[in-house]
């Protein structure tokens, strides 16, 4: 897989953790740690997105 194919997936994970944080935001039944886990995972994509990028 070449690095910009990496890249793209990875931003395509990103949106998806993106919409998957904004929907348990507005449901009441969501657990705060499940959000949190989930922002964790956004922000871990998105260094990595910024480390490939800058190689």
């Amino acid at each position: 897989m070449s690095v910009a194919s990496h890249v793209t997936e990875l931003k395509k994970k990103h949106e998806h953790l993106t919409e998957m944080v904004e929907r348990a935001q507005r449901s009441p039944a969501t657990d705060d740690l499940r959000i949190a886990e989930m922002k964790k995972q956004k922000l871990r994509i998105k260094e990595e997105i910024a480390r490939l990028s800058h190689s």
